[in-house]
């Protein structure tokens, strides 16, 4: 079994080491919060308002797309958690996506980008589904000469900027943007800080299940998830779940090693933040699992080797729930 993590070169941790975590998890009678696996989400406080209103226009605006018909938001609706409801998401002139629209909330948190980590930052991410044919299938000189020709948006860029509208201009708004979707005050964080009725019993019952089936492995520091890589298929073998789905493979399902080419990489995908999970079903690269409790059995077999009971699950369930934060962009 083989992770690997998201500081400085890519680290193996063996099982022996994961172990060593999984024990230093276990639920003891007097917690000390401030060392558990999973840290509160903090305000962004260096946030340019100004940029924030002019990339949220821009996440909404059609323009970005060769034909006018697609926007970021059209993938990623803050309202819904910030993601697609489908399996993948529709693009100019119909095509569809290749892999399931992963939330914009809380990705400033991510280490890299995308489910095979593509890009290393929100900056580099927003070239890519601006030049994708299956999504925005548009060129910055375009959309450059679009934007320059409205007014109101020209004045914008001017107002910020000394060189106005330009590429890299609208790649800052858009990701000054997004790091403003940070979701904040969550029943867990506000349990972490001290707050010991944050959490129902069922919830911290979730929780201490969560980490001592090994799921804390995986899925921890403050966007539960988004820092490190891991097999999908870590102690079973993945064709099983293929073969289950019913469709045939694709790139989408070979994660890291379409960027590596590394047979090692087969099948490893930047781990998922499961801070919205409860809202932004399907889950999954594939978006072939339709809710979360099925989500959750299918990772104890296949990550974990374990066939969790029901009740468990229903109770992993409830505190995936209490990481939700609020966002006055979410659920309007």
């Amino acid at each position: 079994m083989q992770y690997h993590r998201a500081h400085g070169p890519h680290r193996h941790i063996i099982p022996k080491a994961v172990m060593s975590l999984l024990l230093l998890c276990t639920p003891v009678l007097a917690m000390d919060l401030s060392s558990e696996p999973i840290s509160p989400i903090n305000p962004d406080n260096e946030l340019n308002r100004d940029k924030i209103s002019l990339g949220r226009e821009l996440f909404h605006d059609p323009k970005l797309s060769i034909d006018n018909s697609i926007s970021c938001a059209s993938c990623h609706n803050l309202k819904d958690g910030g993601a697609d409801d489908t399996n993948v998401s529709t693009g100019v002139s119909g095509a569809l996506g290749t892999a399931n629209s992963p939330t914009v909330f809380n990705s400033s948190l991510n280490f890299v980008q995308f489910w095979n980590g593509r890009s290393a930052n929100l900056n580099e991410q927003v070239n890519g589904p601006i030049h994708n044919p299956v999504e925005m299938n548009a060129s910055w000189p375009l959309i450059v000469n679009r934007l320059s020709l409205d007014p109101t948006i020209r004045q914008q860029f001017e107002a910020l900027y000394p060189d106005g509208v330009s590429a890299g201009n609208i790649r800052d708004v858009i990701t000054e943007f997004e790091r403003s979707l940070l979701t904040l005050n969550a029943p867990f964080d506000r349990w972490l800080r001290g707050e010991e009725s944050a959490l129902s019993n069922e919830q911290k019952k979730g929780y201490r299940l969560f980490k001592s089936y090994g799921c804390i492995s995986c899925h921890q520091g403050t966007n539960v998830g988004g820092n490190m890589y891991a097999p999908f298929g870590a102690v079973k073998d993945i064709s099983e779940y293929f073969n289950r789905r019913g469709t045939s493979l694709n790139d989408s399902d070979l994660g890291r090693y379409t960027i590596t080419k590394d047979a090692a990489d087969r099948y490893l995908f930047k781990v998922p933040s499961l801070r919205l999970a409860s809202l932004t079903a399907p889950y999954f690269h594939d978006g072939s699992v339709k809710d979360l409790e099925s989500a959750i059995k299918i990772m104890g077999r296949f990550q974990l080797g374990r066939e969790i009971p029901a009740e468990h699950i229903t109770a992993i369930s409830r505190f995936i729930g209490s990481l939700k934060g609020d966002h006055p962009e979410l659920n309007q």
